[in-house]
């Protein structure tokens, strides 16, 4: 796209065209408020129309082929002149565009992650067993959710069985659906995109509409790793004409260089791999150590095997045969031993691996999050809800999501965390207010020296879980060996130590896929 400078004098007014829903009317103001302070004097008048999407709420978006669904109506008003410019959600507007428009910027991307709405009775239903009627019209959705619910939903005697139902309208509309004044079409769970509820929970009309609606809503927000959104979900497009220069210079002083890359990123796994309209998902963050993580996942159907392919941009093809340690030796060589703990009252509580949930301890009435995958599949055969985690990526970089406004979680100096007691110090700088241990790890790794010497001495490649790990057993480990770890608290210790060929990934998994 080509550089366009600022305006030297500013109109009176601009007119942004914009769907009429909620969503769309909060999201354009938003984008309208960040303009006008950005260029004091400039005025924004909002002009509202229905989309054809708007108007069909039931034809299930997986059948919907034309990419004009939902700007039809918008284009042919910036067309002839009605309107200046234009805010879409980016995801909707995925097809060719007309020849005279141009997307003069992409404002910073609010978070991606697809959420899961419950009632508030559904620790009972679970109870009973009864197949869970959940709302969306997304094959993709409905994927993911099935294979998510399976190992995130608490275990409560009966293994989760669920029905879909087409669910179409305004969001408003769609998370009353879990609501008592929903009557007979009463749904046990919604799955929305998270961004959606974020920017209505900023617009005081939005607030207004859902904030009695998730008064009694238990959440899950699905971990991007396991559940990646549809491209450019939480991604805003700003159209306007391209021989408006005006109004592309305006506009271009909201563009985040980052998000459109992220975006390009997951729309080029999507076309490589994956057609339109499928049961695929791809999503790509910013990562510190990384520069970047791009997911793709999904099913080619509900039949199929998952196919799982992640990207960073760091990593490079691993042309070197290689003989992994499992880490049978460690196993060997620890013992895990629970501390005496008191009844811990906390609102929130970050538990960073699911063996710090030890036996005795009645955490129902906190809203609990964890390190990854794992242990939220851990913690949930224990019974115990879980309400996110932090991806396996750390918990600095989970930050943003745990100070969502929508969710209303207490700030960070009200949270607790429970790990083991060799990793309290890690959480010096965490914010989180209280760090309590649980377990210790206790280790001998003089128990079978032998064994753990022919074990880690004919491996070429390790990785990770912690520093005290690599410092119990590095004496054992080969010279030239190549070095992995999470891009976590883990890495900064062993950063520090000056470890050798060290290199960081998203999880274990994607260490593997990659010695594979």
């Amino acid at each position: 796209m080509s550089s366009v400078t600022t305006p030297t004098t500013r109109p009176a007014f601009l007119r942004l065209g914009t769907r009429s829903s909620l969503l769309a009317i909060a999201q354009s103001r938003l984008v309208a408020a960040q303009l006008m302070l950005k260029h004091p004097g400039l005025h924004i008048e909002l002009v509202e129309m229905q989309s054809r999407g708007d108007k069909d709420k039931n034809t299930p978006l997986s059948c919907v082929s034309d990419s004009d669904f939902f700007s039809d109506e918008l284009d042919a008003a910036l067309a002839c002149g009605d309107v200046d410019f234009c805010v879409h959600s980016w995801k909707d507007i995925d097809g060719p565009r007309p020849d005279n428009f141009v997307r003069a910027a992409a404002p910073a991307r609010a978070l991606p992650h697809d959420a899961v709405l419950f009632r508030s009775d559904i620790h009972t239903l679970l109870e009973q067993g009864t197949p869970l009627r959940i709302g969306t019209c997304s094959l993709r959705r409905q994927i993911n959710t099935t294979d998510f619910l399976r190992w995130a939903l608490p275990d409560l005697g009966h293994p989760p069985r669920f029905e879909f139902h087409d669910l179409r309208g305004p969001v408003d509309e769609r998370l009353a659906r879990i609501t008592a004044r929903a009557g007979n079409n009463r749904l046990d769970a919604v799955v929305l995109a998270l961004a959606g509820l974020e920017r209505l929970w900023q617009d005081s009309d939005g607030r207004q509409a859902i904030e009695p609606l998730l008064s009694d809503a238990r959440w899950m927000i699905m971990p991007l790793s396991e559940c990646p959104a549809a491209p450019a979900q939480g991604a805003l497009a700003l159209e306007t004409l391209k021989d408006n220069q005006y109004c592309r210079a305006l506009l271009r002083s909201l563009h985040d260089p980052e998000t459109e890359k992220l975006v390009q990123l997951e729309r080029q796994l999507m076309s490589a791999i994956a057609p339109r309209n499928s049961g695929f998902g791809a999503t790509a963050e910013s990562d510190p150590l990384l520069g970047h993580v791009a997911r793709l996942r999904g099913r080619a159907n509900v039949a199929a095997e998952p196919v799982y392919l992640t990207r960073t941009a760091q990593m490079s093809d691993n042309t070197l045969s290689a003989r992994p340690w499992q880490a049978k030796s460690w196993l060997r060589a620890t013992r895990k031993r629970p501390l005496p703990v008191d009844k811990l009252n906390t609102e929130a509580l970050f538990i960073a691996h699911a063996d710090a949930h030890t036996s005795g301890l009645d955490l129902n009435e906190a809203r609990c999050w964890t390190s990854g995958p794992r242990s939220w599949k851990q913690l949930a055969n224990r019974g115990l809800w879980v309400e996110g985690c932090a991806d396996n990526r750390g918990f600095a970089l989970v930050k943003p999501l745990l100070a969502a406004p929508v969710l209303q979680l207490p700030s960070l100096s009200d949270w607790m965390a429970i790990t083991h007691a060799d990793a309290v110090d890690s959480w010096a700088d965490s914010g989180v207010g209280r760090v309590i241990p649980t377990y210790c790890i206790d280790v001998d790794v003089d128990l079978d020296p032998m064994l753990i010497a022919d074990d880690v001495a004919n491996c070429t490649h390790f990785y990770w879980v912690s520093a005290r790990q690599y410092g119990a057993l590095k004496k054992f480990v080969p010279a030239n060996a190549s070095h992995a770890c999470g891009t976590g608290k883990t890495f900064s210790a062993l950063s520090a130590q000056g470890v050798p060929n060290l290199r960081a990934f998203p999880s274990r998994r994607e260490w593997q896929q990659w010695l594979a």
